[in-house]
């Protein structure tokens, strides 16, 4: 049977030892016994327990000064302490110092049973935000940033630089070039780690639902608002905020996110109380803001408040050194996910990747890796588990093709294929952008993006 967990008893009296000894590993924990406070702290820190029994009454040193150093040694340790009657004002200054809880000799066993049972679940759930806090910090650490390319290592050391600071700042690039994954990079390099990090995805909503979204309402401020609610700033208060696409958001909201990035307060919807927060804001965007501004679509003293500091994201046809690198992390991630064994990609794969102009960016790339490893059945990845239309890009043959085109430009040839494929999409999929993004395995606000860019006219298309 598996142990429910260790006990560390530290009691001075051996009935007491005996006893719970005795009850502790017939409900199924491990129990390890000290007679003393200084028996104790030997064990620390080489030992781990899931939860401390001490006594506070022993000759020698006492349970308050055994807890003083076992919290010193590990401030995170569950301590239950036992206390005789009559000494409750003990116990309750030791839960000052940290202690979980007491309970009182002669002690119920099911009143024992029942605190032991919470601190251990207690302690399972601390250890296990630990180690997604510890995940969180690997996945999106400064080593996630992949790439070796110049315009890479800019970002990488402006991304260095400024994530230990309070600046606001401002990430511009394609979609799918990383800019959520630089984003929270930031956060968990600086020191608002242990502080919420929020993603506003400001353009999927409308701006009164998105202004609710980020200052709360008040029961009665619009209807359905039958309850008080509070909002994202308030969730984020001491971490960080980051406005994806803020570009997007109305020029109402905008006036409302910058006093609260002036002033650091804001109101409810329908309230009258002014809420203090500190927030650090991050935010994401693919457009031209400048170019927005000029438009009156944007507010120029809001564009200063957020472009601080400015990083500008590349996009993966820019970098294309950078492909090998990324490939290798994705075959790692996905390999594992999959539970495959893949050791590596053939060469004329790369040359393939090489030849695509990557529209969608450094997430293209990912989900064409992912793509590949669930397809393929051998341990290198070939170009019989890429994507037909890759395929078809990079096919040459013997002289003809090169002979009967005016152009050889690979870019203009890669954007008229690319244009032919979104048409045919669009075509199949009666003009809905949603379904026809879905048809070519990417985002729609990526298959949107393309549109504009390869300036495809949808206007045959019923909306």
């Amino acid at each position: 049977m598996n142990s429910k967990g260790i006990i560390h008893v530290i009691d001075d009296e051996p009935i007491i030892r005996d006893v719970l000894a005795q009850l502790l590993t017939s409900e199924g924990y491990e129990v390890e016994i000290s007679a003393s406070g200084e028996e104790a702290l030997e064990k620390f820190p080489s030992q781990s327990f899931d939860v401390i029994l001490l006594d506070l009454l022993m000759p020698g040193m006492d349970g308050i000064e055994v807890l003083r150093r076992i919290k010193k040694v590990d401030p995170l340790a569950a301590v239950i302490i036992i206390t005789a009657y009559g000494s409750v004002e003990s116990a309750i200054s030791a839960m000052k110092i940290g202690a979980l809880d007491y309970v009182q000799k002669p002690f119920k066993h099911d009143d024992l049973l029942l605190a032991i049972e919470k601190a251990v679940e207690r302690k399972r759930l601390q250890d296990e935000n630990i180690r997604l806090k510890d995940e969180l910090r690997q996945r999106y650490g400064f080593a996630n940033i992949i790439g070796k390319s110049q315009a890479m290592k800019s970002v990488f050391e402006l991304v260095k630089a400024a994530a230990p600071t309070r600046s606001t700042i401002l990430l511009q690039g394609e979609s799918g070039t990383g800019k959520e994954l630089v984003a929270r990079a930031i956060h968990m390099n600086s020191n608002r780690v242990e502080a919420p990090f929020i993603t506003v995805n400001s353009g999927s909503l409308p701006p009164d639902l998105l202004e609710s979204h980020l200052f709360g309402h008040v029961k009665g401020a619009f209807t359905g608002a039958v309850a008080l609610k509070k909002g994202l700033f308030e969730a984020a208060d001491t971490g960080t905020i980051f406005f994806d696409e803020v570009s997007s958001i109305s020029l109402e909201t905008q006036a409302k996110l910058l006093r609260v990035m002036q002033e650091k307060e804001f109101m409810r919807l329908g309230g009258i109380q002014t809420i203090k927060v500190d927030v650090r804001i991050l935010a994401a965007t693919n457009a031209d803001i400048e170019e927005l501004i000029a438009q009156k679509l944007f507010r120029k003293d809001l564009f200063y408040r957020l472009n601080v500091i400015k990083i500008e994201i590349p996009p993966l046809r820019q970098r294309k050194e950078d492909i090998p690198q990324l490939v290798k992390h994705f075959v790692e991630i996905y390999a594992r996910e999959n539970r495959k064994e893949i050791e590596g990609v053939s060469e004329d794969v790369f040359e393939i990747l090489d030849a695509h102009d990557w529209p969608g960016n450094v997430r293209e790339l990912e989900n064409l890796v992912e793509r590949a490893i669930v397809l393929s059945r051998s341990k290198v990845i070939t170009r019989a588990s890429l994507p037909p239309f890759l395929l078809r890009e990079g096919a040459v043959d013997d002289g003809t093709l090169i002979a009967s085109e005016e152009s050889l430009d690979l870019r203009d040839r890669t954007q008229a294929f690319q244009k032919k494929i979104i048409l045919a999409a669009l075509k199949k999929t009666k003009g809905v952008q949603n379904k026809a993004a879905k048809l070519l395995g990417v985002k729609p606000t990526t298959l949107n993006e393309m549109i504009k860019r390869l300036r495809i006219d949808t206007s045959g298309f019923p909306t």
